[in-house]
């Protein structure tokens, strides 16, 4: 679509010429004001001074907050009701400065057509804010919201609404350029054709819709709203797809189904293919090799590119540079007419079908995604490859390349003998898979990372540094070491004798390798989490991967696979030191070396697996921190560990509500006990833009495993089914208190979680007979019962006991413990026979009783508890008369 015309308005001037031709002149102008008054500044005082006076125009004098922002900086005012009233508004002593709070009233409009100053109240409060003199502009200044900013349009062809958007943004203090320039801040678009666009999207200009002016419009009041907000103006961006109707030739079903889910995300639409209302037609280049119709002139054939390329850069690409052609390599004909087993069987055909197969098997061998196969196995290639200056990685480089190979070429030019021991195989195969290893490091930082930090990216960051530091880590710092090692046996493999050390490189970085491996194994899992999240939330994001992931030197490989690498490394590195070990005579002083640089790697090794536990158990202990809502600080501790998690409903009436979920977390020294939330708060977004899940516990107590004087096995039983108790004793409590539980998991099983919980327990209070802390009780002694826990009539229940609980509270005026008093209540209610008058007596004088004097009522959940524990060896007695 061509750009729109010029249009001229009734006073027959240009809407879309220049503004900023006036603007300058006008600010030339003033600065050639000030350079006089200061050169000739007696003259200047001689002249007449024209006072600056304001002039509140009918609901603008009635604002209060406008009378003070004038009185602060100083300027004169007046108040009227018609301009009629301003008889010497012409007069050269006073430059008359309007203040309308309504640009759509008649009196604003005889201002315009009188070509009077006029501004609205929300830049006289900005200058005020600021200090600011009121700003001179030739056109009426409503707001400064646009102020600054240099907008062009393109794609609009009515009249009337064009017209509407030049004023309004004049009115927001924005500049209008006819013609594209770098000076232009904002391309407002109709359409994603033209000239205009195409040279928007390759400088990196924001394209947006002309809904972004009219929004902004309805936030003029707002003193401190910019219309360049990033956040505000990526509502209205135009998205990539916008009046394209797309159809996929090629894909599988899934990925088809995924970028058909893309292309609408993208403000687009999917067709079938064939369609006619189509316009561009989205190619797997890999797999079509034809297209199944004739293509229409309108239509555009383009490479899947294409598609994540616009997504990425978050604007519609050019197609020029992604039409699809038919793949016919003359290269890749020459090398199968080759193969051919019609080739004459002459001399020189033999000689270019042996070069082409050797070449053919360098590029295998020495390729950085190498077959699983060992190339220890391959033979075939031979030592002029290793060698070949061509493949160096200098003449690699020079040419833009990623490096194939880093051989360098012997200074000697006489070839080795094709025979070579087996040592020399290992060695050879040692520096092949460590030359790979560096090509992919390089690759994953030459394709993904370097790309991804690059400032002025279209479009903005794809991701935040945060994420991208957490996805690649020590990336770099090991790359840096593998490097040295390579070049290292690139020097032993060129100038090679059996005597030379292979162990003494290893051990040379043994410290560089200790240094670097562990903080990015540590966190490997965290990455692939990192790229899954992102790769789901970011779009572009996606988008980048796809189009990186299809290049060949990914080998179709996604990011995560390639990050995988360095995890893998250095156990192939032992594997391959042991098989060199083995072929390494005894009097050879290198197989002692090699045996200290296994030991060495293994150290290493198991110094990242130890740095990864517990690089695991902190992530552990923040996983509980922001699971529960109101985690004590002082759980953190380096000291301590998390050792179990247990997932049960509280039986008794102390901690929390009888039914209610509640989980425990064992820790090395002590258990924190929370209860699920009733209400799931929301989800808190840091300022990176992570989106943390809302915490779904609700702390109720720490307690150290100190407080816990006997662990109660409950007997199974038809009406009693995996429960257990703790007998504990908090330090301002005279006696002990009961806590039981159901276990609502499978796994672990009581009979586990009580052993480990008693030998913790036992650790704690330095006890080595962990097992005499389980006593084993039958479930009517201590009255546990779990067989209503899961009834209808259960759950309906604690809903009403929530329910009135809460209503309680609105209503209690009573200091008295609400816990306290309910038991007071369940134990007099326990008396049977009594009158209506003695239930009244009893339950006024609940309310009166002391806190200490309720506290000494029985419970029936703190029973008494000596004689109802047994040794496992012991026979139970059925005794409740005393505490312990």
């Amino acid at each position: 679509m061509a750009d729109n015309s010029t249009l001229v308005s009734e006073t027959g001037r240009s809407l879309l010429a220049d503004s900023s031709v006036l603007d300058s002149k006008i600010t030339e102008t003033s600065k050639e004001n000030v350079l006089r008054a200061t050169v000739l500044d007696v003259e200047a005082e001689e002249m007449p001074q024209i006072e600056t006076r304001v002039v509140l125009v009918q609901e603008a004098g009635k604002r209060e907050e406008l009378l003070k922002a004038l009185e602060e900086i100083k300027m004169p005012y007046i108040k009227t009701d018609t301009i009629e009233e301003l008889g010497d508004s012409d007069s050269p002593e006073f430059e008359t400065i309007f203040v309308v709070s309504d640009f759509q009233t008649p009196i604003f409009s005889n201002l315009c057509k009188a070509d009077c100053r006029v501004v609205g109240p929300p830049v006289v409060l900005h200058c005020a804010q600021r200090g600011e003199p009121l700003p001179f502009s030739c056109r009426p200044l409503y707001c400064a919201s646009m102020m600054n900013l240099v907008l062009c349009f393109t794609g609009f062809r009515k009249k009337d609404e064009l017209v509407k958007l030049v004023t309004l943004v004049h009115h927001m203090g924005g500049i209008i350029r006819r013609d594209f320039s770098s000076k232009v801040t904002h391309l407002v678009a109709n359409s994603t054709h033209g000239d205009k666009f195409r040279i928007a999207v390759s400088l990196g200009i924001p394209i947006v819709k002309a809904e972004w002016i009219y929004k902004a419009w309805e936030k003029r009041n707002e003193i401190d709203f910019s219309a360049a907000d990033d956040n505000f103006r990526n509502q209205f961006k135009v998205p990539p797809f916008q009046d394209c109707m797309l159809s996929f030739l090629g894909f599988s079903d899934d990925e088809k189904a995924n970028m058909e889910e893309m292309t609408e995300m993208q403000g687009g639409h999917y067709l079938p293919v064939g369609d006619e209302r189509c316009t561009h037609l989205v190619v797997e280049e890999s797999t079509v090799k034809d297209l199944p119709f004739e293509p229409l002139k309108k239509l555009y054939v383009v490479k899947q590119e294409w598609f994540w390329g616009s997504i990425q850069m978050d604007a519609r690409a050019g197609e020029s540079m992604y039409l699809f052609e038919k793949s016919e390599s003359p290269d890749f004909k020459t090398s199968v007419s080759l193969l051919s087993l019609s080739t004459p069987n002459s001399n020189r055909k033999r000689r270019r079908l042996k070069e082409t197969l050797a070449q053919l098997t360098r590029e295998t061998d020495l390729s950085p995604f190498p077959p699983r196969k060992r190339p220890s196995a391959e033979h075939s290639l031979s030592i002029g490859s290793l060698l070949d200056i061509s493949n160096t990685p200098e003449s690699s480089t020079a040419n833009g390349e990623t490096p194939k190979s880093c051989a360098r070429p012997s200074k000697n030019s006489t070839p080795l003998p094709l025979k070579q021991s087996a040592r020399w195989q290992v060695a050879k195969e040692l520096y092949q898979t460590e030359s790979n290893y560096v090509d992919i490091l390089t690759t994953i930082i030459q394709l993904f990372q370097v790309p991804l930090e690059k400032e002025g990216q279209l479009g903005g960051p794809i991701l935040a540094q945060e994420e991208i530091k957490t996805i690649f880590g020590s990336i770099p710092d090991i790359l840096d070491v593998h490097i040295k090692i390579k070049e290292d046996l690139e020097d032993l493999m060129i100038n090679w004798t059996e005597s030379k050390s292979i162990g003494d490189i290893i051990l040379k970085y043994s410290r560089d390798l200790l240094k670097t491996y562990p903080p990015f194994v540590n966190f490997f899992e965290m990455s692939k989490e990192t790229i899954t999240r992102c790769e789901k939330q970011k779009p572009r994001f996606h988008a980048f991967l796809k189009i990186n992931q299809a290049k060949p030197e990914c080998g179709r490989q996604s990011l995560a696979e390639l990050l995988i690498r360095p995890v893998q490394r250095l156990p192939s590195v032992a594997l391959l030191l042991n098989d060199i070990k083995k072929h390494t005579a005894e009097e050879n002083p290198d197989k002692i070396t090699l045996e200290r640089a296994i030991e060495s790697l293994k150290e290493v090794m198991t110094h990242i697996n130890e740095d990864k536990r517990k690089t695991e158990a902190q992530r552990q202990f923040f996983d509980v921190v922001y699971e529960v809502d109101g985690c004590p600080a002082n759980l953190l501790s380096s000291h301590r560990s998390l050792v179990q998690r247990l997932e049960t409903v509280a039986l008794g009436d102390d901690l929390c509500d009888r039914g209610e979920q509640v989980t425990l977390f064992l820790f090395n020294d002590c258990l924190e006990i929370a209860r699920k939330r009733h209400k799931v708060i929301g989800a808190f977004k840091s300022p990176h833009g992570h989106t943390r899940p809302p915490a779904s516990l609700k702390h109720v107590v720490l307690m150290p495993l100190s407080q816990i004087k006997k662990v109660l096995d409950i007997r199974e039983t038809e009406d009693c089914q995996k429960a257990f108790a703790l007998v504990v004793r908090p330090p301002t409590e005279l006696n002990n208190k009961l806590l039981s539980f159901q276990m609502t998991t499978e796994e672990p099983r009581k009979e586990d979680w009580l052993k480990t919980l008693c030998r913790h327990v036992a650790n704690t209070i330095c006890k080595a007979d962990a097992e005499n802390l389980i006593y084993v009780a039958d479930p009517d002694s201590v009255e546990v019962n779990t067989k209503d826990m899961d009834s209808t009539l259960s759950r309906a229940s604690r809903a009403i006991k929530k329910t009135s609980k809460k209503v309680t509270r609105a209503f209690s005026f009573s200091k008295t413990p609400k816990r306290a008093l309910r038991r007071a209540l369940m134990s007099h209610s326990a008396t049977e026979g009594r009158s209506p008058s003695s239930a009244n007596e009893s339950f006024i004088g609940s309310r009166l009783t002391s806190t200490s004097s309720l506290a000494g009522v029985p419970s029936p959940s703190l029973v008494s508890l000596p004689s109802i524990f047994e040794r496992r060896s012991h026979t139970l007695s059925r005794s409740t008369t005393h505490l312990i």
